[in-house]
């Protein structure tokens, strides 16, 4: 649904681009600029590699953020431009985000923390490929992957790595996780699965001496893990803006349908 009330408190953050700099620059002089704690909305300018460090940026605050693409995809942005901005953000639909909380167990017994708006990733580390046991909810269902990496993706990642990865794209209403290997050798014809968002996944490290494997959720990485947990967290929520009939969940069904 729209913002309620007027928009008059926005910030203004940008890439390291020149173009996106110069967008900043002009925008902050002609609307005004506030810090992303005193904001109602925070204006990305960048591409979706910038949205998401955004987003993390103010996970948990409550502050929706509306993406301008001065990048180069652009896929969780809206269209460039300065003119009638405020209104502009009145009109935006939101599109609320849950992350996927990452718990990392590595060699030394350490535990490491971190959060994935787009997906948890295992890959491996050198020349040989990853041995890993997936369980879900306490439930060993694949003893053995011997792959490159698998993932957890969200639905709003799944147009993402996971999608690269050969996985599905998950509708944001589908309460859907897919989990996705990333060139699986063994077994060869396992192509995944989609996953119920209650659902816990325990990636445990199979010969983790000899195969080491890294986890990476969105900008963290985690190096020599011999075990990895993953749930999806519902008690934040990232809200994201788009312009009307330009939702993230009809970009999502577009997606589908590009060849």
């Amino acid at each position: 649904m729209p913002l309620e009330g007027e928009v008059t408190r926005i910030s203004f953050l940008a890439s390291s681009s020149a173009l996106a700099q110069e967008a900043c620059a002009g925008l902050a002089d002609r609307y005004g600029d506030v810090s992303p704690e005193h904001a109602q909305v925070v204006v990305a300018l960048g591409g979706d590699g910038f949205m998401l460090e955004t987003l993390h940026r103010v996970l948990g605050r409550g502050t929706a953020v509306y993406g301008m693409n001065c990048g180069s995809v652009g896929f969780m942005m809206n269209s460039f431009s300065e003119e009638d901005l405020p209104a502009r953000l009145g009109r935006a639909q939101a599109a609320s985000l849950h992350p996927l909380r990452m718990t990392a167990t590595t060699s030394d017994g350490r535990h490491h923390e971190a959060l994935a708006l787009n997906e948890v990733s295992l890959l491996r580390q050198l020349r040989q490929a990853a041995k890993v046991r997936i369980m879900v909810d306490g439930r060993v269902r694949l003893a053995e992957l011997i792959c490159d990496g698998v993932l957890v993706s969200t639905p709003a990642g799944s147009t993402a790595y996971n999608l690269s990865a050969h996985g599905p794209i998950v509708p944001l209403s589908a309460n859907l996780l897919p989990l996705t290997p990333i060139s699986a050798f063994r077994p060869r014809r396992w192509r995944g699965a989609l996953l119920p968002s209650t659902a816990q996944v325990l990636f445990e490290v199979l010969e983790s001496d000899k195969r080491p494997v890294a986890a990476v959720a969105d900008f963290t990485e985690v190096r020599d893990v011999v075990a990895v947990s993953v749930r999806e967290d519902r008690g934040l929520t990232a809200t994201i803006l788009f312009d009307p009939d330009q939702g993230l969940s009809e970009r999502i069904i577009v997606e589908q349908f590009t060849v």
